[in-house]
């Protein structure tokens, strides 16, 4: 059985899909990282929509993937980057996802987190920017879920300085019910986060960061950091306050990251580990039992898949993260809000197929193999 695939050159290459899936299974709780799934969203792709109308989602097949990532161990970073907010998904969809998701929680015991930001406005005063924060940090609390306080478009236009940063997340921090997780997610995801906590040196950046964290040790459970630079990131985490987490979300240099050094380790919060999210737990468990190097024996040779996936423009990674979902059988269709599906390349597809069949994340290869020749007729490719 071979299907051929169009390479970045245009030329169509034969390759062989393997037969057999890994064998992954849910297994216990993790014992040594806290590790979160940034989850996507399933697209209604029978709603008759259009790109700048609000998301449709299917919500049956969204809750329905969560459940699949609690029953591995994963947590569940709701409502984030993944679930493509700003980018087709809309507070109100956010909103209503959030509620849906965090009732689907409690009732399997899974944990969940979710993100709060500012984007049911465009822009504003840092007063109105804080009252969009204050609304979204109310609904999460409400529905009994984690916090994580997202990077604000709104706030990135209209601070002033590293001042109007302290101010608006130290106003936050004091009244949060419960610890947060401060995300910083660095332009190369969304590039009107240019700027973050007051300036463009990632330097001084960090110290105003950094600033933030100590003001409130006790309000902030960790950081989720997102730069895609593993040195930066170790470097802020051995700076931390004892007690804070560093939660890594760099999806280039994540194994070496979680595994740590003899001076500290990451835990996750990743978008990667969506598709991946078996496997990830399967070598989550295997550090557990303080095998390192089974750990790494089998969550490095993810990595060249997660780079294609994240490769630039990074803010496209949804686009092969549903297109993976959609070959594992998690989903009937590869439809995204906003009809992010045209975002990638046919290349980039297949490339990206052939990465996942590699590593056997796949339950049933055959029908992987089938939705993929289903695509590649749809651009012209004859099998």
């Amino acid at each position: 059985m071979t299907i051929r695939l169009p390479d970045a050159h245009g030329d169509l290459r034969t390759y062989e899909p393997r037969t057999e899936p890994l064998a992954l299974t849910p297994g216990t709780p993790f014992t040594s990282r806290t590790v979160f799934s940034a989850a996507h969203v399933v697209a209604d792709p029978y709603a008759d929509v259009s790109p700048d109308s609000a998301a449709a989602v299917d919500w049956d097949a969204t809750l329905a993937f969560r459940r699949h990532l609690w029953s591995h161990g994963l947590g569940v970073a709701e409502a984030m980057d993944t679930a493509q907010r700003g980018m087709g998904l809309d507070w109100a969809g956010a909103a209503e996802l959030i509620r849906r998701s965090a009732a689907e929680a409690r009732s399997v015991g899974g944990r969940i987190a979710c993100g709060v930001g500012t984007d049911q406005i465009t822009g504003g005063s840092l007063v109105e920017i804080r009252a969009a924060y204050e609304e979204q940090l109310a609904l999460v609390e409400e529905s009994g879920a984690q916090a994580i306080l997202m990077a604000s478009r709104a706030l990135a236009a209209a601070a002033q300085g590293p001042e109007d940063y302290l101010e608006v997340y130290g106003h936050l921090l004091r009244q949060s019910a419960e610890p947060v997780v401060l995300h910083w997610l660095g332009p190369m995801f969304d590039p009107a986060l240019e700027g973050y906590w007051g300036s463009s040196d990632l330097d001084a950046a960090t110290d105003t960061f950094l600033e933030v964290i100590a003001a409130h040790p006790d309000k902030v459970d960790g950081i989720k950091v997102s730069l895609l630079d593993a040195q930066r990131e170790i470097d802020l985490r051995r700076r931390l306050p004892q007690g804070v987490r560093c939660y890594t979300g760099d999806d280039f240099n994540y194994p070496e990251l979680i595994a740590g050094d003899a001076k500290g380790f990451s835990h996750a919060l990743l978008g990667i580990f969506d598709p991946l999210g078996p496997l990830a737990a399967e070598a989550v468990r295997v550090l557990d039992t303080g095998d390192t190097a089974g750990f790494r024996a089998l969550l490095d040779p993810t990595v060249e898949l997660s780079r294609h996936l994240f490769q630039a423009p990074t803010r496209f990674y949804k686009t092969g993260v549903v297109f993976l979902a959609w070959l594992a059988g998690h989903q009937r269709h590869f439809t995204m809000v906003g009809g992010l599906q045209s975002a990638r390349s046919l290349p980039h597809f297949a490339r990206a197929y052939e990465l996942a069949d590699g590593l056997g994340l796949f339950p049933d290869p055959k029908l992987a193999e089938e939705r993929m020749k289903n695509l590649l007729s749809l651009y012209g490719v004859n099998q």
